[in-house]
């Protein structure tokens, strides 16, 4: 099954996110179909703490990828965004 979710990468203590599109075998942090947009939870005011390629995002959901809870929250926070 293709799921789309997140995949760890960054240093100690300063995690950052990649919003992939994997097979569900695959580790974690392993290989990946596209990546999509990613997440910076540390991200100083300045700097943008998440994007996400909806179109792409919307492609994969209409050919039967999953969305991880994670994701679909990360998901639904960028749209809130970009409607405001």
């Amino acid at each position: 099954m293709v799921v789309i979710r997140l995949s760890r990468s960054g240093a100690k203590k300063r995690p950052f996110y990649n919003l992939v599109v994997t097979d569900s075998r695959n580790r974690r942090d392993g290989r990946f179909v596209e990546r999509l947009g990613f997440y910076n939870p540390v991200a100083a005011e300045h700097e943008e703490g998440l994007r996400v390629a909806l179109d792409r995002l919307e492609y994969w959901k209409q050919n039967g990828a999953q969305v991880s809870p994670t994701a679909a929250r990360l998901v639904r926070k960028y749209k809130a965004s970009r409607a405001a």
